[in-house]
């Protein structure tokens, strides 16, 4: 019964981009049957998607949660245009285009607060975009965090292949990374994949650590700070492994499938080798927030916007995480 399934709500990315008709391709996914969908943006936006790929889809229409019912329908339209009707040119960022994206945004994390929705899968936004239409935020991890009143650590998980990535500094400067690597701070992300990993049905997942110093030993960082840190997380019963020089790292790691995931201590250590092995096919999941919040690791490709060659693939894993997080959690 449609009550019974786990409540998504799925937003349509930024309406310049390959958002809206990756969504209309997703909705032909049979895997989407298994939730209630609630798609969350501006009618025409949709629309436009849908003229894209070529489908078109049996939606109701609603223009407030409240009028929506699971028990006779699992798929709804939440309209938020009340009236408006702007024309967005492809592959051109705008404020206008901010302005939807975050409006649809807030409305799913207010959805999430009120418990009314399981988990909130999006399309890519443009941060371009964003930035023009009114974000504050550095990231949308930082965003997300602060709309779901979430103070604990919270960090970005990248995803191929249903291997996972951590890591302990993000967006800072590369001379401000050692200041960053204490044991302390190493523990929080190593302690978040482990528990967002379970949640998505490994158990006891085995983690690697990535070392900050070319082969593990230039430097005393390894010695003062990750070897600790990776010695109390096995005191608390972590799988823990490491630490793993950066430039073979991908290769134990994930190529000779060691490992189920990896915590690194700045961002291009991770990034890199995890978009040379799967840019195509990878996620990105928004760690320790109070519902499971997935998408693309990629953009908006405002240079592909509007062909219909968009791959669906990262987003159908998408998807596909947010349900089983979702599911896992509400059992």
């Amino acid at each position: 019964m449609a009550q019974n399934k786990i409540n998504i709500a799925l937003l349509l990315g930024d309406p310049s981009g390959i958002g809206p008709e990756l969504v209309s391709k997703l909705l032909k996914e049979e895997i989407t049957n298994k939730a209630n969908l609630v798609i969350i943006g501006e009618k025409n936006i949709f629309e436009e998607g849908n003229k894209i790929s070529g489908y078109s889809h049996d939606l109701e229409t609603v223009n407030s949660f409240d009028e929506i019912d699971f028990k006779n329908k699992s798929r709804f339209f939440l309209d938020i245009s009340k009236g408006k009707n702007h024309n967005y040119k492809i592959a051109k960022p705008s404020k206008e285009s901010g302005e939807s994206i975050l409006e649809a945004l807030y409305l799913a994390l207010e959805l999430a607060k009120e418990n009314k929705i399981d988990a909130i899968n999006f399309a890519p936004f443009n941060k371009t975009s964003l930035k023009l239409g009114g974000n504050k935020y550095s990231d949308e991890l930082q965003l997300m965090a602060d709309k779901l009143d979430v103070k604990s650590f919270c960090c970005e998980f990248n995803v191929i292949d249903n291997f996972w990535t951590a890591r302990v500094t993000s967006h800072i400067p590369i001379k401000e990374v050692a200041s960053q690597i204490t044991k302390e701070n190493i523990l929080k992300p190593i302690k978040l994949i482990n528990e967002v990993m379970e949640l998505n049905g490994v158990k006891n997942p085995r983690i690697a650590v990535q070392a900050l110093n070319p082969h593990a030993e230039f430097g005393t960082e390894e010695k003062d700070e990750i070897i600790p840190a990776i010695e109390e997380a096995k005191k608390l019963g972590l799988n823990t492994d490491g630490p793993l020089p950066c430039d073979t790292s991908f290769v134990v790691a994930y190529k000779n499938k060691k490992h189920d995931c990896m915590v690194g201590m700045y961002h291009d250590a991770l990034q890199s080798g995890l978009k040379a092995f799967g840019f195509d096919r990878g996620v990105t999941v928004q760690g320790g927030l109070t519902v499971p919040i997935t998408t693309t690791a990629h953009g908006s490709a405002f240079e592909i916007a509007g062909k219909n060659i968009a791959n669906l693939e990262p987003l159908l894993n998408s998807f596909k995480i947010a349900l089983s997080m979702a599911e896992n959690k509400k059992n």
